[in-house]
């Protein structure tokens, strides 16, 4: 009985190092601690002769296993369907008129605005009307649903030093989202959504004719899909399996040169010279195609030279 309290002893230590906090325990086992620790506690000695304190009785306090609270797992929202995008026409006018009506269009979407949370925000595109290169994500995030703007998380912090390493401002770039709107995940009683997830194939469908009209008013020379899930909005569901399979290579999407490209946050989770380096080498690509100048030494970041 010694050796098994001990084991017991033991694996209550381990559960506690491992952040266990309570455990469920029957009845029946209580029953049998009790006893076996009542087995275990010494007799008390007889009083002194012509003694009249009376033996105190040996008694186990009883056990009480603690009451724990669990919060019910929280529920995604009910899904509803999302209606088909709704075709438009921007009106005539410079790049700068279209590019406000599209974003009064888009911000003021009443479907888009039913999908934020309270506090969120749409987001819509940022960077230069005249951009050469478009940069192209999947959707917001926690940061980018709070600012109302793509890509100024961490993985957009790593983008924008990308950019510069290019020989560009973000500024002269233009970046936007296939999505507008963050992909509800289940959140706790404060409302707060932790994670994400990759957006649906509706979800996907309604804000893709919102991405091609800001394509046909920046008008850039060529667009850069920055993950597997932009990649597959872009060229479809079933262009590949793996984004290895088309990674650094070109495509088209909207009449124009499509580079298709790892996500900054693949960096984030990776980040080796050679990891950093397969991404570099898919924008030496885009800088060639944009016309833009290639230093040696932009050449050999990344290069591993032991």
């Amino acid at each position: 009985m010694h050796a098994s309290l001990r084991a017991l002893t033991d694996e209550l230590k381990r559960l506690k190092a491992s952040g266990v906090k309570s455990l469920a325990v029957s009845e029946d086992s209580l029953a049998r601690l009790r006893t076996a620790v009542a087995a275990r506690t010494p007799a008390a000695a007889p009083p002194p002769a012509g003694s009249t304190r009376p033996e105190a009785p040996v008694t186990v306090p009883e056990y009480r296993a603690p009451v724990r609270t669990f919060a019910a797992k929280p529920v995604p929202p009910p899904e509803s369907p999302l209606p088909a995008p709704v075709p438009f026409t921007l009106p005539d006018g410079d790049k700068a008129a279209r590019w406000a009506a599209l974003r009064d269009r888009i911000l003021g979407d009443p479907v888009c605005r039913a999908q934020v949370r309270p506090g969120k925000q749409v987001v819509f595109g940022v960077g230069s009307l005249e951009a050469k290169i478009m940069f192209v994500g999947e959707a917001p995030g926690a940061e980018e649903e709070v600012q109302g703007e793509p890509f100024v998380g961490p993985a957009g912090q790593l983008l924008t030093k990308m950019i510069n390493g290019m020989g560009l401002k973000r500024e002269e770039v233009y970046i936007g989202n296939i999505m507008n709107w963050r992909p509800a995940m289940p959140a706790d009683e404060r409302g707060v959504q932790y994670g994400n997830r990759p957006p649906t194939a509706p979800e996907l469908a309604y804000c893709l004719p919102y991405l091609k009209a800001q394509i046909e008013v920046v008008n850039p020379g060529l667009l850069v899909a920055l993950g597997a899930t932009a990649a597959q909005g872009l060229l479809g569901a079933d262009a590949f399996k793996a984004l290895g399979e088309i990674r650094g290579q070109w495509r088209e999407f909207a009449g124009r040169p499509l580079m298709v490209t790892y996500h900054p946050s693949y960096i984030l989770r990776n980040q080796s010279n050679r990891s950093k380096r397969l991404i570099w080498e898919d924008l030496l690509k885009v800088m060639e195609r944009a016309s833009l100048p290639v230093s040696e030494k932009q050449r050999g970041f990344f290069l591993d030279r032991g």
